[in-house]
Protein backbone atom coordinates (compact mmCIF):
# COMPACT_ATOMS: atom_id res chain seq x y z
CA UNK A 1 0.00 0.00 0.00
CA UNK A 2 1.97 2.92 -1.28
CA UNK A 3 -0.70 5.49 -0.52
CA UNK A 4 -1.34 4.96 3.16
CA UNK A 5 -3.24 8.16 3.92
CA UNK A 6 -5.71 7.94 1.04
CA UNK A 7 -6.34 4.29 1.88
CA UNK A 8 -6.79 4.99 5.58
CA UNK A 9 -9.04 7.95 4.76
CA UNK A 10 -11.20 5.84 2.46
CA UNK A 11 -11.60 3.12 5.10
CA UNK A 12 -12.39 5.61 7.88
CA UNK A 13 -14.79 7.44 5.57
CA UNK A 14 -16.52 4.17 4.70
CA UNK A 15 -16.88 3.21 8.38
CA UNK A 16 -18.24 6.65 9.27
CA UNK A 17 -20.65 6.52 6.31
CA UNK A 18 -21.74 3.02 7.36
CA UNK A 19 -22.50 4.13 10.89
CA UNK A 20 -23.91 7.60 10.26
CA UNK A 21 -25.38 7.65 6.75
CA UNK A 22 -26.24 4.08 5.72
CA UNK A 23 -29.06 3.57 8.26
CA UNK A 24 -30.79 6.66 6.87
CA UNK A 25 -30.62 5.71 3.17
CA UNK A 26 -32.26 2.31 3.27
CA UNK A 27 -34.00 1.22 0.12
CA UNK A 28 -36.76 -1.37 0.57
CA UNK A 29 -35.18 -2.38 3.88
CA UNK A 30 -31.68 -2.84 2.44
CA UNK A 31 -28.76 -0.95 3.94
CA UNK A 32 -25.71 -0.31 1.73
CA UNK A 33 -22.34 -1.70 2.79
CA UNK A 34 -19.76 1.03 2.18
CA UNK A 35 -16.75 -0.71 3.82
CA UNK A 36 -17.25 -3.78 1.65
CA UNK A 37 -17.20 -1.61 -1.49
CA UNK A 38 -14.05 0.22 -0.38
CA UNK A 39 -12.18 -2.99 0.49
CA UNK A 40 -13.11 -4.64 -2.81
CA UNK A 41 -12.19 -1.55 -4.82
CA UNK A 42 -8.86 -1.24 -3.04
CA UNK A 43 -8.15 -4.93 -3.61
CA UNK A 44 -8.91 -4.62 -7.32
CA UNK A 45 -6.78 -1.49 -7.67
CA UNK A 46 -3.78 -2.38 -5.46
CA UNK A 47 -3.71 -6.18 -5.26
CA UNK A 48 -4.24 -9.01 -2.79
CA UNK A 49 -1.97 -7.76 -0.01
CA UNK A 50 -3.64 -4.35 0.12
CA UNK A 51 -7.04 -6.04 -0.08
CA UNK A 52 -6.29 -8.30 2.88
CA UNK A 53 -4.82 -5.50 5.00
CA UNK A 54 -7.65 -3.10 4.29
CA UNK A 55 -10.14 -5.93 4.83
CA UNK A 56 -8.62 -6.55 8.25
CA UNK A 57 -8.80 -2.88 9.23
CA UNK A 58 -12.33 -2.31 7.94
CA UNK A 59 -13.59 -5.64 9.26
CA UNK A 60 -12.18 -5.07 12.72
CA UNK A 61 -13.73 -1.60 12.85
CA UNK A 62 -17.10 -3.01 11.76
CA UNK A 63 -16.85 -5.80 14.33
CA UNK A 64 -16.02 -3.41 17.15
CA UNK A 65 -18.86 -1.05 16.22
CA UNK A 66 -21.47 -3.75 15.57
CA UNK A 67 -23.46 -6.15 17.67
CA UNK A 68 -22.24 -9.38 16.07
CA UNK A 69 -19.39 -11.53 17.41
CA UNK A 70 -15.99 -9.88 17.05
CA UNK A 71 -13.97 -11.30 14.19
CA UNK A 72 -16.71 -12.28 11.76
CA UNK A 73 -16.47 -9.22 9.49
CA UNK A 74 -12.69 -9.27 9.89
CA UNK A 75 -12.44 -12.84 8.62
CA UNK A 76 -14.88 -12.26 5.77
CA UNK A 77 -13.31 -9.01 4.54
CA UNK A 78 -9.74 -10.35 4.73
CA UNK A 79 -10.67 -13.33 2.57
CA UNK A 80 -12.82 -11.35 0.13
CA UNK A 81 -10.22 -8.57 -0.14
CA UNK A 82 -7.46 -11.08 -0.85
CA UNK A 83 -9.46 -13.04 -3.43
CA UNK A 84 -10.63 -9.88 -5.22
CA UNK A 85 -7.03 -8.65 -5.23
CA UNK A 86 -5.85 -11.83 -6.95
CA UNK A 87 -7.83 -10.74 -9.99
CA UNK A 88 -6.08 -7.36 -10.16
CA UNK A 89 -3.65 -8.23 -12.95
CA UNK A 90 -6.30 -9.05 -15.55
CA UNK A 91 -9.14 -6.67 -14.77
CA UNK A 92 -8.23 -3.32 -16.26
CA UNK A 93 -7.69 -4.74 -19.73
CA UNK A 94 -11.49 -4.97 -20.07
CA UNK A 95 -12.30 -1.35 -19.13
CA UNK A 96 -14.48 -0.51 -16.14
CA UNK A 97 -17.28 -3.08 -16.60
CA UNK A 98 -15.24 -6.12 -15.54
CA UNK A 99 -13.99 -4.57 -12.26
CA UNK A 100 -17.53 -3.47 -11.40
CA UNK A 101 -18.78 -6.99 -12.10
CA UNK A 102 -16.09 -8.43 -9.83
CA UNK A 103 -17.04 -5.86 -7.16
CA UNK A 104 -20.67 -6.94 -7.36
CA UNK A 105 -19.89 -10.66 -7.16
CA UNK A 106 -17.37 -10.11 -4.34
CA UNK A 107 -19.91 -7.98 -2.46
CA UNK A 108 -22.52 -10.72 -2.68
CA UNK A 109 -19.90 -13.27 -1.65
CA UNK A 110 -18.97 -11.13 1.38
CA UNK A 111 -22.59 -10.77 2.54
CA UNK A 112 -23.32 -14.47 2.00
CA UNK A 113 -20.08 -15.51 3.73
CA UNK A 114 -20.92 -13.29 6.69
CA UNK A 115 -24.28 -15.01 7.01
CA UNK A 116 -22.68 -18.47 6.77
CA UNK A 117 -20.12 -17.67 9.49
CA UNK A 118 -22.90 -16.36 11.76
CA UNK A 119 -24.86 -19.55 11.08
CA UNK A 120 -21.84 -21.69 11.97
CA UNK A 121 -21.40 -19.73 15.20
CA UNK A 122 -25.10 -20.15 15.97
CA UNK A 123 -25.71 -16.45 16.41
CA UNK A 124 -27.27 -15.58 13.08
CA UNK A 125 -30.85 -15.01 12.01
CA UNK A 126 -32.94 -17.62 10.21
CA UNK A 127 -30.70 -18.53 7.26
CA UNK A 128 -33.05 -18.60 4.25
CA UNK A 129 -35.09 -15.69 5.49
CA UNK A 130 -31.88 -13.65 5.85
CA UNK A 131 -30.77 -14.63 2.34
CA UNK A 132 -34.00 -13.26 0.85
CA UNK A 133 -34.47 -10.25 3.13
CA UNK A 134 -30.88 -9.11 3.76
CA UNK A 135 -28.25 -10.60 1.44
CA UNK A 136 -29.99 -10.28 -1.94
CA UNK A 137 -31.51 -6.80 -1.37
CA UNK A 138 -28.18 -5.53 -0.05
CA UNK A 139 -26.46 -7.10 -3.05
CA UNK A 140 -28.75 -5.23 -5.44
CA UNK A 141 -28.21 -1.98 -3.52
CA UNK A 142 -24.44 -2.46 -3.53
CA UNK A 143 -24.58 -3.21 -7.26
CA UNK A 144 -26.11 0.19 -7.92
CA UNK A 145 -23.58 1.83 -5.62
CA UNK A 146 -20.70 -0.02 -7.29
CA UNK A 147 -21.83 1.21 -10.70
CA UNK A 148 -21.99 4.78 -9.41
CA UNK A 149 -18.98 4.91 -7.07
CA UNK A 150 -16.41 2.45 -8.42
CA UNK A 151 -14.83 4.63 -11.16
CA UNK A 152 -14.26 7.57 -8.80
CA UNK A 153 -13.19 5.47 -5.84
CA UNK A 154 -10.77 3.47 -8.00
CA UNK A 155 -9.26 6.66 -9.39
CA UNK A 156 -8.87 8.05 -5.85
CA UNK A 157 -7.28 4.87 -4.45
CA UNK A 158 -5.03 4.04 -7.40
CA UNK A 159 -1.35 4.69 -6.69
CA UNK A 160 -0.57 5.49 -10.35
CA UNK A 161 -2.30 8.86 -10.66
CA UNK A 162 -0.82 9.59 -14.10
CA UNK A 163 -3.01 7.00 -15.83
CA UNK A 164 -5.78 8.84 -17.70
CA UNK A 165 -8.27 6.01 -18.22
CA UNK A 166 -9.11 2.62 -16.79
CA UNK A 167 -7.70 0.84 -19.83
CA UNK A 168 -4.28 -0.77 -19.57
CA UNK A 169 -2.01 -0.01 -22.48
CA UNK A 170 -0.42 -2.96 -24.25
Amino acid sequence: MRRFWSTAGAIVGAIVAQVMIAPHITLLGAVPSFPVLVVITLAIVEGPEAGAISGFAAGLALDLLGASPVGVWTLVLVVVGYVAGLLQENLFAEGWLMPVTVAVVAGLLAEFSYLIVLEILGSGPAFWRAVWTVVLPRGVYNTVLALLLYPWLARFLRSDQSMKSFRRFA
